[in-house]
């Protein structure tokens, strides 16, 4: 299930919204997708999975 997540692109340096899927791993919650300006990967840790 896809959603909207803000995230930092380290390449254009700048906070930016993408579209992402939920990973867990270790018991934690991830976003990960890909910058709608520049193609890069990005992620964005959400916490520990309840």
């Amino acid at each position: 299930m896809a959603e909207s997540y803000n995230g930092y692109c380290v390449k254009c340096r700048e906070k930016r919204d993408f579209q992402g899927e939920v990973e867990e791993k270790n018991g934690r919650r991830m976003a990960k997708g890909v910058c709608p300006t520049c193609g890069t990967k990005m992620t964005r840790i959400l916490g520990k999975a309840s």
